[in-house]
């Protein structure tokens, strides 16, 4: 395949990228445009990379970085029916892209990492940041599902210190049903196996029957999450997780969340 063929294959991808971070399509493809420009006047700034992709995304980043529009939202962009790109413009530009890079595109940490052109740890603190950020525009209640009481202690601090409320922690299926009777969460974060030997799996199941929220599973045995019968929607954690990825995660669920419930009411 010939270099155009691959960047080609990976401009729809950037496009939808570049309309998140800068907040609006116009905006975003201008971007697209100088970096296919820049390619094209120069083919060698890809050279070195792991991938096409990874490389073409790095060549948008140096050019979003470099102008200045960027360090403020898009004000003659903006689509002011977009309440989904005005809490992004809300995070600051680093966190930002941080953030949409791995809950938006999918790239894992190190692909992140190369992207942004800085270490592992700091994509982590970025995407913490960018989870407290966000959280401050769409806080809401957390149910923790977790029998381990380490791995709920920390969970706990991790939702708390991102800025959301924690409904309270259950261990086994019941406890689990009968916190949502009390009040209905805005996010679920459950464990498959359970105390008791009950799953995780079925409570949130039986919950949402009633209710309709994501859900997140944090858990050793990720197969049985795919093996199982699999509530929507829902997003999947393995056991020993880093607390930067639920962070991603949970910013992602509620983020998208919110987008699909917007899409439901126009179309209504």
């Amino acid at each position: 395949m010939s270099t155009s063929q691959s960047v080609a294959q990976h401009l729809p991808y950037l496009r939808r990228y570049a309309r998140a971070l800068t907040g609006s399509q116009v905006s975003g493809d201008a971007y697209v445009a100088a970096t296919l420009e820049a390619l094209i006047q120069d083919p060698s700034v890809m050279d070195g990379n792991s991938s096409t992709r990874i490389g073409l995304y790095r060549l948008f980043t140096k050019i979003w970085n470099s102008i200045g529009l960027n360090g403020q939202p898009p004000a003659a962009a903006a689509d002011a029916n977009a309440p989904v790109e005005r809490h992004l413009s809300q995070i600051a530009p680093m966190p930002r892209q941080a953030f949409l890079l791995v809950a938006l595109e999918g790239l894992s940490e190190d692909e992140a990492a190369k992207v942004l052109d800085i270490d592992v740890p700091a994509l982590r603190q970025l995407v913490e940041d960018s989870g407290r950020e966000l959280a401050a525009e769409i806080a809401t209640d957390v149910l923790i599902i977790e029998d381990e009481t380490f791995i709920a202690l920390d969970l706990e601090a991790l939702v708390e210190g991102l800025g959301h409320k924690v409904l309270g922690v259950a261990r086994t299926h019941s406890e689990a049903v009968a916190l949502a009777k009390v009040k209905q969460p805005g996010v679920i974060l459950a464990d498959i196996q359970l105390a008791d030997g009950s799953s995780g799996l079925d409570a949130v199941n039986e919950m949402l029957r009633s209710f309709e929220v994501p859900v997140i599973f944090i858990t050793a045995y990720p197969e049985r999450f795919l093996t199982g019968e699999r509530p929507e929607p829902a997003f999947l954690i393995a056991k020993p997780f880093q607390p930067a990825t639920v962070s991603a995660v949970l910013s992602q669920a509620l983020f998208f969340a919110r987008n699909a419930k917007r899409r439901e009411r126009k179309a209504g």
